[in-house]
């Protein structure tokens, strides 16, 4: 309509009706895939797996490492068969001895009240579960019976072992712990004793500690060998601190773990300006340690890619004294503040230490400023002259 009126040209209406708006434009680059999710997950998919009979070798894991859905289509369906497969032996057993035909009251049955299929079916079930009604049972006039008898019962322990050991591991996966272990959303790097840091914050929601936890950072980056080869997932292994020392933490109330960006770190040439979503980095960091109830080792994962990287930042405080016990604010838990920090690597810093003392003594001069403006704020507004006094 508006092309008849003259307002637009033909020729544009006939070209965009030619294009697909579904169809994007403009392209974004895509962001780079995680290694690790922030739920500890990690981002692989195995392919042409071509020896799948060596998961059968491992046939308990297997079942434990199933989905809870398949899990208890296995656990049914192997009582469910068992009881048939066994049911369909007794109706054999009753059949080849003639207890199927009518009761002449002369012939003495391998089991008693066995007249069809149904009946075997619930003998089956009655000798396997050991539920044992009274109406059913094996005499002593067929050996073949009394041996039948007791190889159900060692299949049904068995099976009753393997598959409640099944369900127990499920239920009690160390990695159903690891969700109360919580790390901050962001990491930050700031200034902290003079070097630049890169710095996270984790947690444990439970009272019940961790015991002889530990905690360890991997950065993963593609990167090409001096020959040409390309690693897509190179693992460098980096030193994290804490206020203990080494990798071992007393995990009772939130700490801030530190990775000092020195001369060996692989973050030494990292800028403020490479903190984007294209940058080809990740920070994987393993908080590993043993379950005080349980025993058992668990271990909670989380990753940070750049742009997840607050330069500039440092956390706030969250664990306060109050009626004589510590309390903590987990409202605040990931929650940061600006403090002065060099925009530069830590190449730079290290070479020009300039650089820091000029904003130590900017920052320094900041609270100086802001008293004097206070006090000049307290100044009274009247005074009270000598001739009032007189």
């Amino acid at each position: 309509m508006l092309s008849r009126k003259g307002i637009i040209p033909e020729e544009y209406v006939l070209t965009r009706l030619a294009e697909d708006p579904t169809e994007p434009r403009y392209r974004a680059r895509e962001r780079r895939a995680r290694f690790v999710s922030k739920n500890g997950n990690c981002n692989v998919a195995h392919k042409n797996i071509r020896e799948q009979g060596r998961f059968l070798q491992d046939v308990f894991t297997t079942l434990v490492d199933l989905k809870w859905p398949h899990t208890l289509l296995i656990f049914t369906m192997s009582f469910l068969c068992s009881w048939l497969l066994f049911a369909m032996v007794w109706w054999l057993i009753a059949f080849a001895h003639g207890d199927l035909a009518p009761d002449e009251g002369t012939v003495v049955p391998c089991v008693t009240s066995i007249h069809s299929f149904s009946s075997a079916f619930l003998f089956s079930i009655e000798v396997q579960v050991t539920i044992g009604f009274g109406g059913r049972m094996v005499t002593e006039e067929c050996p073949l019976a009394i041996l039948i008898l007791i190889v159900q019962n060692i299949v049904g322990l068995m099976i009753n072992a393997i598959m409640l050991g099944c369900i127990f591991m499920k239920t009690a996966q160390a990695h159903r712990r690891a969700e109360t272990l919580i790390f901050s959303k962001h990491a930050v790097i700031a200034v902290r004793h003079g070097r630049l840091c890169f710095m996270l914050r984790v947690g444990d929601l439970r009272k019940s500690m961790i015991i002889s936890a530990t905690i360890h950072m991997q950065v993963v980056r593609k990167t090409t060998s001096p020959e040409g080869e390309v690693v897509p997932l190179h693992q460098v292994d980096i030193p994290m601190e804490n206020g203990v020392g080494g990798n071992s933490i007393f995990l009772v109330a939130p700490l801030i773990i530190y990775h000092v960006i020195d001369a060996n770190s692989p973050l030494y040439d990292l800028a403020p300006t490479d903190l984007h979503h294209h940058q080809d980095l990740e920070i994987i960091v393993i908080l590993e340690g043993v379950v005080e109830t349980t025993g058992i080792t668990t271990q909670a994962r989380t990753s940070y890619l750049a742009d997840e990287i607050l330069w500039g930042q440092r956390f706030v405080p969250i664990v306060a004294e109050e009626d004589g016990r510590y309390s903590v604010d987990y409202s605040k838990f990931g929650n940061t503040i600006k403090v002065p920090t060099p925009l530069c690597t830590a190449r730079q810093l290290d070479e020009d230490r300039s650089l820091l003392d000029a904003l130590t003594l900017a920052s320094a001069r900041g609270p100086l400023r802001k008293r004097s403006v206070a006090v000049a704020k307290t100044k009274p507004k009247f005074s009270i002259s000598p001739d009032s006094l007189s």
